[in-house]
């Protein structure tokens, strides 16, 4: 459908529970990132979204079936939150908003075992969470610094003299999984592997697909865990495998839900938004340009990236029956949480659609908030600095290869191909 502008335009007449107002039936399905666009700035077309004549609820209703409801979404549909206080309060209420089901994508092939700690409430959550935290703490994190420098390097190497680069493809889909997979130990060789099982599971949209993804990645990872059971190591997996809970070893469920769940994690977010980032870069030179001359503030230009490239909307799911903006929510009505529109609400962001590479505070949802913040996001932070730094002290100032696509998901999807150029030498 056409980018539509106003509330009237995406009303629709479907049906839906019958506790939700008719108003608030819309088509929101164009603002989940799954249809592209040129922009410079691609989540431009959401922005009115999170403006004050908006109603702080509203409902995207669904046919039912369809892989949505197999993997826990509801199949009526799914209430949209578009204001940032909103957002805040489904992702920091625990009492009336839960994360169990969420992208337990295992559950097409018969699975029960939950993906931890993302779908786990409190109080259980916090115990995973402590356990897993040590290895994302900045005492760790730091001693990576060399590794990842490292590595930006290495591939730096390859292309740095020829004045072109493929940075989705050849970069952006590499460098983050190679820091990842070198954390949890899995072998190099399996790389592509796992970016073809990982896309078919999360971009695919066939049930065949994402079911045979599945089994082949839950038989590696059960494997490698037997692996490490028998021949411990230093790396992430033989920590888990070996770890002990409050002061029990973990069950055969905990250890695959937990492996399971930072393979699903670790290979997409970092790379779409590193390719987000560059074409940003290249399609509005002047932000490359201060921060070439202002390196001190790669830090917060970090935070403006993830700000204005919130590839992901979460989910969760009502507790309880409770009234909110006098509106009725019953117990397991939906959730999505608008991250496109609680990113550039007015009311928490000066001029929130201009890219402020010193913008302070910055508390944006790209890592979601509250209990379930992303795990990985001192690691993600620190992926993208280190790149930035060696790529400005290496790469002269680039731009996209004339004639090339620069259309762009404005979600996970992202971007597959975007070759930049620059003048070498």
């Amino acid at each position: 459908m056409p980018e539509p502008r106003t509330l009237e335009a995406i009303r629709i007449d479907h049906p839906a529970p019958p506790h939700v107002p008719k108003d608030r039936l819309v088509d929101l399905s164009w603002a989940m990132g799954s249809i592209p666009n040129d922009l410079v700035d691609p989540y431009e077309p959401f922005g009115w979204l999170s403006g004050p004549e908006i109603p702080p609820l509203l409902y995207n209703p669904m046919p039912p079936g369809g892989l949505g409801a197999a993997i826990g979404s509801d199949p009526r549909g799914t209430w949209i939150v578009p204001h940032y206080d909103d957002i805040n309060r489904v992702y920091s209420d625990n009492d009336f908003f839960s994360n169990k089901g969420t992208a337990e994508f295992q559950a097409l092939i018969g699975e029960t075992f939950p993906s931890i700690p993302l779908a786990i409430d409190p109080p259980d959550h916090h115990k995973y969470r402590a356990f897993l935290m040590p290895w994302f703490a900045p005492s760790r994190l730091n001693k990576m610094d060399a590794q990842i420098r490292g590595l930006v390097n290495e591939m730096l190497d390859v292309f740095a003299d020829k004045g072109e680069v493929d940075i989705a493809w050849d970069f952006g889909r590499v460098y983050p999984v190679r820091i990842f997979m070198g954390l949890m130990g899995f072998p190099p060789a399996m790389f592509e592997q796992f970016l073809e099982w990982e896309w078919n599971i999360l971009h695919s949209g066939s049930l065949e697909s994402m079911q045979a993804a599945l089994r082949g990645v839950l038989g590696f990872l059960r494997g490698f865990i037997a692996e490490k059971e028998k021949q411990p190591d230093e790396n992430l997996t033989s920590y888990i495998v070996h770890g002990q809970i409050e002061g029990r070893p973990l069950t055969a469920d905990e250890k695959i839900g937990t492996v399971w769940f930072l393979w699903l994690g670790g290979l997409d977010t970092v790379a779409a938004t590193i390719s987000q980032m560059f074409r940003r870069m290249a399609l509005q030179p002047e932000i490359q340009r201060r921060l070439r001359g202002h390196p001190e503030l790669i830090n917060t230009a970090v935070e403006e990236f993830l700000r204005t490239q919130p590839i992901l909307s979460s989910a969760r799911r009502a507790k309880k029956d409770f009234e909110w903006h006098g509106v009725p929510i019953k117990a397991g009505d939906s959730f999505q949480c608008l991250n496109p529109a609680g990113n550039f609400d007015p009311a928490h962001f000066a001029n929130p659609r201009e890219f402020d590479p010193a913008r302070k505070p910055n508390r944006h949802f790209t890592f979601v908030a509250g209990i379930h913040l992303c795990l990985g996001a001192p690691l993600a932070r620190r992926e993208l600095r280190i790149l930035l730094e060696e790529w400005f002290r290496r790469i002269p100032e680039f731009r996209v290869k004339p004639g090339a696509d620069t259309t762009v998901y404005p979600g996970l999807l992202s971007i597959r191909n975007l070759p930049l150029v620059w003048d070498a030498g």
